[in-house]
């Protein structure tokens, strides 16, 4: 933004009456001794005319008619020079008043222009804009609109409501729009040149907002990515499709370093397809050179086709955090000059939330396999502690009944019962715990869909009544639906194992928060006494499933008595 145009210089003095011209100078310096001269050769020629009556004739002819006459002629030719001086003096008023106008009109539109680059939206551009207008041309009232319906009007300080009487000017906007002015007298050929030159002051402030939206919903829409996202490949695919609409790539890819610091191809899009392979091709030497230098670099036609097939040109930028270097990001085109001014800020900090991304999504990948580790654990324990401790039991069962058999028959049948009972109880935690542990995909048929499906299983696997009701609209991030699951799936294995239950309800309504309820008739329990308790099946406790809810900024909540069953009631807030 230029600085504004130095103040103009101060108005020429008035003129004072003391300060003759240059013509009353002369005058006044020659006239007086002229005048002496003429009058002695005058009178000389008179006195040798030695006629009275002559004398007197002469005298009245050269005093009474050449004397006013040549005082006539002189004061005209002093009020000549006085005239065109005033004329001068005046034209010179005109130009400084035009000036002054002119620059009261510069500095209102840099006025515009520095606001326009100060509005943070494309309300306040068009706000803006339509004052500013005001005050440049001069306008009583102006009103402007802007492409997506916008528009807004302003009035000068001393302007009434906008009457019929006034002149109208419109004026388009490059791009679309128009601005309206009104003025109390017909606007002249300058002020329509102005109002075209506000014009497009007015096209570039709306195309500045407008890149600046679309650069926060492009930082929201990966920002969005980053949070939701646990998965590597959509995370990578969002990110680097975001960032090649952005610049209008046609191709795209992303490298990653693995434990090894090695940087391989995780994903790539472009005219052949999409690949994604975990430890895939080493990357070329265009990504290694971005990787070393650490910051954006352009690569010709020879090192872009090394990325990717029939790119001219593309653009590597560095994914880097506190830790050090996480991988590069590629965008590439068929067009040579794809990414000449393009605005490299952004898309770096495009990359550094990708950046953050990839952490996210490999420590979640980490807390998996951990994860899973434990839940081995646990099912190992289980086993040992459980099914091969019964197993074990019903073995020394039949050793008695096989000594027994002869001897005391009555007695030998009784403990084959026994054995049986227990073998089949076990099998029917076997089948509990296989159908917990059954892998369900969430992700492929989202949360209602998954949770229709497990609760018509569980009815038959478990020997259960089960009904589901679902009412209202329920969207939530996939870190919710994954956790609202969790808590139903453990709530049903709870039933299974411990309720005796013959008939469960699952609800699942949406409103403000989404609100799952789990309630059986079972047996009931006091769940001050067993807030502890780790299901044989789920792995995860009442107090487990309290802090997974909370951690989400939801509810949870379990209500139950000896006797009268459960509900365990979970809410969650919609996304």
């Amino acid at each position: 933004m230029t600085d504004a145009p130095a103040s103009l210089p101060t108005p020429p003095p008035a003129p004072r009456d003391v300060t003759p011209s240059d013509r009353v100078q002369l005058v006044r310096n020659v006239l007086p001794p002229l005048i002496v001269l003429v009058v002695a050769v005058v009178e000389y020629g008179i006195a040798r005319l030695q006629h009275p009556v002559a004398e007197v004739w002469a005298h009245l002819l050269f005093y009474g008619l050449v004397g006013p006459a040549v005082t006539f002629f002189t004061v005209e030719w002093i009020a000549e020079g006085t005239r065109a001086r005033e004329r001068a003096e005046r034209e010179l008023l005109d130009t400084y008043a035009q000036l002054s106008a002119s620059h009261a009109r510069l500095r209102a539109v840099q006025e515009l222009m520095r606001d326009l680059t100060d509005a943070p939206d494309m309300g306040a551009v068009v706000e803006v804009a339509a004052r500013g207008a005001v005050r440049a041309t001069g306008a009583t009232h102006a009103t402007l609109t802007v492409p997506g319906g916008l528009s807004s009007s302003a009035s000068g300080e001393t302007a009434a409501a906008p009457r019929a009487d006034l002149y109208p000017l419109r004026v388009g906007i490059p791009g679309g729009g128009a601005l309206a002015l009104h003025f109390d007298t017909p606007p002249t050929p300058e002020t329509e040149a102005l109002a075209q030159a506000l014009a497009a002051e007015v096209a570039t402030g709306v195309e500045a907002a407008r890149q600046r939206t679309l650069d926060l919903m492009t930082l929201y829409s990966v920002d969005q990515s980053i949070r939701a996202e646990r998965n590597m490949r959509r995370l990578l695919a969002r990110v680097t499709r975001n960032m090649a609409e952005r610049v209008r790539a046609g191709a795209r890819a992303a490298y990653l370093s693995d434990q090894d610091s090695v940087l391989r191809l995780e994903y790539a899009q472009h005219a052949g397809g999409e690949v994604s392979s975990s430890g895939g091709a080493l990357a070329p030497a265009f990504v290694l050179r971005v990787a070393e230098a650490g910051t954006p670099l352009v690569a010709g036609a020879a090192e872009a086709a090394d990325v990717f097939p029939e790119a001219a040109s593309a653009l590597g930028l560095p994914m880097r955090d506190d830790e050090g270097l996480v991988g590069v990001l590629v965008l590439g085109d068929a067009r040579p000059d794809a990414f000449e001014g393009v605005h490299l800020p952004l898309l770096a900090l495009l990359a550094a939330q990708a950046a953050l991304g990839v952490r996210n999504a490999r420590a979640y990948l980490y807390s998996e396999e951990l994860a899973i580790s434990d839940e081995r654990a646990r099912i190992a324990r289980e086993i040992h502690d459980g099914v091969a401790q019964s197993l074990a039991f019903c073995a020394l069962k039949l050793d008695v009944v096989a000594r027994q058999l002869h001897s005391d028959p009555d007695r030998a049948e009784a403990e084959v019962k026994a054995a049986t009972a227990l073998l089949r109880e076990q099998i029917r935690e076997v089948r509990r715990s296989i159908f917990a542990l059954r892998p369900i995909d969430l992700e492929r048929y989202g949360l209602l869909e998954t949770v229709r499906r497990y609760v018509e299983d569980f009815g038959p696997q478990n020997g259960v009544r089960t009904a589901l009701n679902v009412s209202g609209d329920i969207h939530l991030a996939p870190g919710d639906e994954a956790v609202v699951f969790r808590i139903l799936q453990e709530s049903l294995n709870n039933v299974a194992k411990h309720a005796r239950a013959r008939e469960v309800t699952v609800t699942l309504h949406g409103g403000q928060q989404v609100t799952l309820r789990v309630q059986d008739d079972g047996a009931g329990f006091d769940p001050e006494q067993v807030s502890g308790r780790v299901s044989s099946a789920g792995g995860l406790g009442l107090m487990q499933m309290r802090e997974r809810v909370e951690s989400r900024g939801g509810n949870y909540r379990v209500l139950s008595s000896p006797g009268h069953g459960t509900l365990v009631e979970a809410e969650v807030p919609q996304a």
